[in-house]
């Protein structure tokens, strides 16, 4: 857990009279917030708190305490407040280049639902899985490539065996937008950027040529300095700028507003992990709110406030992303594609199917054998 700011000195965390989780922070700060402005806690009831400061070492300290739901919530929900950033991530600048490079395995710490006022350029190098960008859930293999506005929340979760690691499974561009805008009053060719960062408030995923030249210039980006890093940066914002409707895939509604803070990421991250190990099966969203230690009905508007859709929502759209994949990548019938997912009625999977991707499922599979074929 990040307190930024605050010199957090350690923290212990254990059962308090076998009953209640105790979190003892030890904070050198005679201004640190009350234990309640923390917004660590999102469980309905109160928690308990203690705070003493001591005046020989001039430190806080600090014990918060919440009753212990069944089957473990308080646990796993502590265990990822205190294990993982603020879901406002923080990008260290890089002195020596105009944005910043860098990659990284999954699962690793960075890999989680964050949101940060950088732009990104996402590309994943190996392995399957399922991603969320904003209120938009899709599916994502080797060579995908997004481009993430200024504070839209996002994750890639990759679909792995017990244990397993992929190495280096991210390349990642992230810079500031202000960049963009003042090197343009010096370079007025870059200006032509600028609708892009504007679209990309919503997250595009990119396809086919597009995807595969974007790869290109990322990885080339990784292996060099100075000016050829530069020059490959150029060519990745012509090869985006320049991406023909067809090969571009908006994603967020424009009308998403989520609200943000540490404690939601938390949440999520839990109710994402189940839902996305369950989708094809049967997904409750009272075993989801079990895990986070609320009532269905706490759960169900704190979900709504935090990720700008309702749990229901999130399970179809992952359903129907699931299918959008079968339909690409399989020649099984609609009709048993449409229980494979969770459906249990294939009228009720058309009209969903229809509504949400704007095609009915023999028009989506004809349409992506149709972009298949321009690019073999």
């Amino acid at each position: 857990m990040e307190l930024p700011g605050r010199a957090l000195h350690f923290f212990t965390l254990g059962l308090w009279h076998r009953e209640e989780l105790a979190l003892c922070l030890h904070v050198s700060d005679t201004n640190f917030p009350a234990p309640r402005q923390l917004g660590v806690m999102p469980w309905e009831n109160q928690s308990r708190a203690l705070s003493t400061f001591d005046n020989r070492t001039s430190h806080w300290r600090i014990i918060m305490s919440v009753p212990q739901p069944g089957d473990g919530a308080t646990a796993r929900l502590a265990e990822r407040l205190l294990g993982m950033r603020a879901n406002r991530e923080i990008i260290p600048p890089d002195p020596l280049h105009s944005v910043r490079w860098h990659q990284h395995d999954y699962p690793s710490p960075v890999a989680r639902w964050n949101y940060h006022p950088e732009y990104e350029i996402h590309l994943i190098r190996k392995g399957t899985g399922k991603f969320i960008v904003g209120d938009h859930i899709g599916t994502f293999e080797a060579g995908h490539v997004a481009i993430v506005g200024s504070g839209l929340p996002h994750d890639w979760v990759s679909d792995l065996e017990h244990g397993e690691v992929l190495e280096n499974r991210d390349a990642v561009i992230q810079f500031d937008g202000k960049w963009v805008e003042q090197a343009a009053t010096l370079v007025p060719e870059l200006s032509e950027v600028k609708p892009l960062l504007e679209q990309s408030a919503r997250g595009i995923e990119f396809l086919g040529a597009s995807a595969q030249r974007a790869a290109v210039s990322i990885e080339a980006m990784g292996t060099s300095a100075g000016l050829a890093r530069l020059q490959h940066l150029i060519e990745l914002f012509t090869t985006l700028t320049r991406a023909p409707q067809e090969e571009r895939r908006y994603l967020a509604d424009e009308w998403f507003r989520p609200q943000l803070d540490g404690q939601a990421a938390a949440v999520v991250d839990i109710v994402l992990e189940y839902v996305f190990n369950s989708h094809a099966g049967t997904i409750k969203m009272s075993e989801a709110a079990a895990l986070v230690g609320m009532t269905e009905s706490t759960f169900s508007k704190y979900f709504k406030r935090s990720t700008g859709q309702n749990f229901s929502d999130l399970r179809r759209k992952l359903r129907l992303a699931h299918a959008r994949r079968l339909l690409e990548q399989s020649d099984k019938p609609v009709s048993e594609i449409c229980y494979e997912v969770g459906f249990s009625n294939l009228s009720n999977f058309n009209r969903h199917f229809l509504r949400d991707v704007g095609q009915t499922p023999r028009g989506y599979r004809n349409s992506a054998q149709g972009r298949a074929e321009d690019i073999a």
